[in-house]
């Protein structure tokens, strides 16, 4: 069986990584452990989805820093999806035991 994850799961992983508070996109590529134009690509459809936000941050010497929080759209997406998990986790121990 491979280990790749498909998109689907990706996008949760990246959405459970800002739930948790991490904003910073560096930050978010390591712990998902994604290249930086796959974690780039699935920000931007994530933001185009209206599951995260993008939102600057200013920083001295008049730069920014690009940040992303999950908006209430995603953390919807987040709660069906442990739902659903949780659901199929029970399924499949009541065959075991059945």
């Amino acid at each position: 069986m491979s280990n790749r994850r498909s998109r689907f799961e990706m996008r949760i992983d990246i959405l459970v990584m800002i739930k948790r508070g991490e904003t910073l996109p560096t930050r978010i590529m390591y712990g998902v452990r994604l290249s930086w134009s796959v974690l780039q690509s699935t920000l931007q459809s994530l933001v185009k989805q209206g599951l995260i936000e993008e939102y600057n941050e200013l920083k001295g010497n008049n730069r920014s820093k690009k940040l992303y929080r999950i908006t209430a759209k995603g953390d919807n997406v987040l709660k069906y999806f442990n739902r659903i998990d949780n659901l199929t986790e029970l399924k499949l121990v009541s065959r075991i035991f059945d």
